[in-house]
């Protein structure tokens, strides 16, 4: 079996990442809830696009049970400093900029959004995104592999109707603890 690191996945061709995403199992929500993690969007136009590298956070929202069947999460800006660069929050580490939130859950087999049964899906479908165009976003997520519960990869696609479009693929890794609360 292959021994991924972030960098590797990072640096991996779509059709690899894609059968790491179909091999890949189920992340616990307890391995997500109350951290945030190092993002990089793999495809380079998200570079040109100020975007490639990002955080990404999961907490339990208000009128969520803690052992419920879904928790929350949200998107941070970093400074676009390349992959070994220190994933900086903007505007600045003190006051991260929070926004892109979604709904996280287990992939539902009756629903639209079931290509990875073995996936999370962050679902930006939401009210608190108001017209933010964040809201057309469907995320998968996998954990790499049963011995690292540090390591993810995603595909986001954008929900225009039932089509979903321009797939790509992002990876996580577990970078620090979120200590305040989220609303």
């Amino acid at each position: 079996m292959e021994r991924w690191t972030y960098e590797k996945l990072a640096r991996s061709d779509p059709g690899t990442l894609e059968q790491v995403m179909r091999q890949g199992i189920t992340p616990e929500f307890s391995d997500l809830i109350g951290w945030e993690f190092r993002g990089f969007n793999q495809p380079y136009i998200t570079r040109i696009l100020g975007f490639q590298k990002f955080k990404k956070g999961f907490f339990v929202a208000p009128g969520q049970n803690p052992g419920g069947p879904e928790f929350s999460g949200y998107n941070v800006p970093v400074v676009q400093n390349g992959l070994y660069g220190k994933w900086l929050a903007l505007p600045d580490e003190d006051n991260p900029k929070r926004y892109g939130f979604y709904r996280a859950y287990r992939v539902k087999p009756d629903e639209r959004d079931n290509k990875y049964p073995n996936a999370l899906l962050l679902n930006y479908g939401i009210a608190r995104n108001g017209l933010n165009p964040a809201r057309l976003l469907r995320d998968y997520l996998i954990q790499v592999d049963t011995g690292n519960p540090d390591l993810f990869l995603g595909e986001a696609s954008f929900a225009i109707g039932s089509l979903r479009v321009f797939p790509s693929h992002f990876v996580l890794e577990r970078y620090n603890k979120v200590e305040d609360t989220i609303r």
